[in-house]
């Protein structure tokens, strides 16, 4: 039985301590750490009202590598699983490395003060943990994460080679609130004030964010969902997915968005609410984009009423003997079995459960290495068999729709 460190308890740790609650063959010790010691404690009891457990909790600053380091030589887990903010994955990387023990993320890093994300900074790392002798594993989350598996696991039973794919995230579900974000709202937001951007051809191409009257955005039939207007914007697991997947010739990242949701997000942008910078108010300094969270749903508590579905997947091209191929391999959740079972949104569930599944590819030597690794580098296909067994099972089929050329 290993020993898990899970820090941060918005949605998405909720939802991954108790998964890791109901699967105690593979997590005998349980630590759930956060800046705010009421949210983890408010977790630690639903989880011994619920499963019978017992869990550890503590408060600590993510931003602080000292601190970080004495509670992980403190509780000396197997391995570190950040699922904060993405603005403290490099001092949790820091503190990893100082004491020895793997680490694991959903998201990567992103400076506090500029609106960009990308992997540079952690794959700066690699040799240090090769060094060290230990792992770190980024972007296992949904999407990153599970669309990377699902792209590892087709190129390697699925297609002799992968000409292009299409990544498709839908929710299709409804909170009753007039606007809010699926998760932490700053974060959320600041991804889509970016560029849209895609891989084609060796090079990225960019095109208009979807603020714009002129993003790119296309209809896709969803399985289950049916017809939803999907937007091309840039999303992390593009850059590594070029990287690894051989004779890729195209990839795209599309996202359904609701028109409500997107006049919401134009008027706030437009008035300021979504600046990262600095102001003055008062005499005081403020950054809008914190103030917004501030006043906008906590993610974590729309699953109260929560209905509807998600759908996220990978639209696949390429040859297999010879012939063309062309597949999606995608999941289906239910907001409402969510919340049922963990007390969380679908979207958070997804995020969730996929950094405890590959917790336990680590803890039980499933996943073996030294450096900085993205899941699409490590083997498919016991993690394809625990998204069964876990409460994310996919479905492989022809794919007979259309994407745009």
């Amino acid at each position: 039985m290993g020993r898990i460190l899970i820090i941060g308890a918005g949605g998405v740790g909720n939802v991954a301590v108790k998964k890791c609650a109901q699967i105690p063959e593979v997590f005998g010790e349980i630590m759930l750490a956060s800046r705010t010691l009421g949210k983890c404690e408010k977790i630690r009891d639903e989880i011994r009202e619920k499963y019978g457990r017992e869990i550890k909790v503590a408060k600590v600053d993510a931003d602080n590598v000292s601190e970080l380091v004495k509670l992980i030589d403190g509780f000396k887990p197997d391995i570190v699983v950040n699922v904060a903010l993405p603005y403290q994955d490099l001092v949790i990387m820091e503190a990893c490395l100082q004491t020895g023990v793997h680490y694991l993320d959903t998201a990567n890093y992103e400076a506090p003060d500029e609106a960009k994300f990308e992997y540079k900074q952690q794959w700066a790392y690699h040799e240090r943990f090769k060094e060290k002798g230990i792992m770190a594993i980024l972007g296992c989350g949904f999407d990153p994460g599970v669309s990377n598996i699902f792209c590892a696991y087709a190129q390697k039973h699925l297609f002799d080679e992968i000409k292009t794919i299409d990544i498709v995230d839908c929710n299709a579900g409804s909170h009753g609130k007039g606007f809010a974000t699926n998760f932490n709202p700053e974060i959320n937001l600041r991804e889509f004030l970016h560029n849209g951007k895609y891989w084609k051809d060796g090079k990225w191409v960019e095109t208009p964010p979807i603020l714009s009257t002129d993003c790119v955005h296309f209809p896709f039939d969803y399985p289950i969902a049916g017809p939803k207007e999907s937007y091309l914007i840039w999303h992390e697991e593009m850059e590594s997915l070029v990287k690894h997947i051989k004779g890729l010739e195209r990839i795209r990242f599309w996202m359904t968005f609701s028109e409500n949701y997107l006049n919401y997000f134009r008027v706030l942008h437009s008035v300021g609410l979504t600046r990262i910078d600095e102001v003055d108010y008062n005499g005081c300094k403020i950054v809008p984009i914190k103030f917004l969270k501030a006043l906008l749903p906590d993610p974590g508590t729309l699953g109260t009423n929560y209905s509807g579905k998600t759908v996220i997947g990978c639209v696949m091209d390429g040859i297999k003997g010879g012939q063309p191929k062309k597949i999606f391999i995608y999941n289906v959740c239910d907001h409402t079995e969510c919340y049922n079972e963990v007390q969380a949104q679908a979207v958070s569930y997804t995020a969730g459960v996929p950094p405890i599944i590959g917790a336990m590819m680590v803890i039980t030597g499933v996943w073996k290495g030294a450096g900085v690794f993205n899941v699409e580098q490590l083997d498919p296909d016991e993690f394809m068999d625990a998204l069964n067994k876990y409460g994310l099972p996919w479905v492989i089929e022809n794919f007979k729709g259309e994407v745009p050329q």
